[in-house]
């Protein structure tokens, strides 16, 4: 018996189909995609000279002093000896200053300044005093 052999067909790749598919692709990337504001769109306005036509109540601060033997003054009054890590009557009086400060709808500031020789772990300690306290705004000075 004898079997025909036909000529083989190559397979051919339909190269229109595949166009179409791009296209639809591209279309739906672009319809889909986010526009980025560059730079040169946003709304950007460059600080000036503003002239305020009412006075600004600027917020009171209190300075609290580290002094080199490790004790710890606010207005000239000791609130925190030498060996004492909490100083609770540091954060009592800190917490009666945060809630004054609130009534009189100011932010409560406090400035800490601290002798050259104090250790960090005092002004750490004055830190966490003032956490507990509730007081967020602390700055640091070098001179007063």
């Amino acid at each position: 018996m004898k079997i025909a052999i036909g000529q083989e067909n190559e397979p051919e790749l339909e190269i229109a189909s595949l166009i179409d598919m791009v296209f639809l692709l591209l279309i739906y990337f672009m319809v889909t995609a986010s526009l980025v504001k560059s730079e040169g769109d946003l709304g950007i306005k460059l600080p000036g000279v503003v002239q305020q036509s009412v006075a600004v109540d600027m917020p009171d601060e209190q300075i609290l002093e580290v002094r080199g033997d490790n004790r710890v003054f606010l207005n000239g009054r000791v609130l925190g000896e030498a060996d004492q890590q909490d100083m609770p009557e540091l954060v009592r009086t800190l917490q009666r200053y945060r809630l004054a400060s609130e009534a009189g709808k100011n932010r409560a500031l406090i400035t800490i300044w601290a002798d050259d020789v104090v250790k960090h772990q005092r002004v750490i300690d004055v830190m966490n005093a003032c956490a507990d306290a509730g007081i967020e705004d602390v700055t640091f000075t070098g001179t007063l």
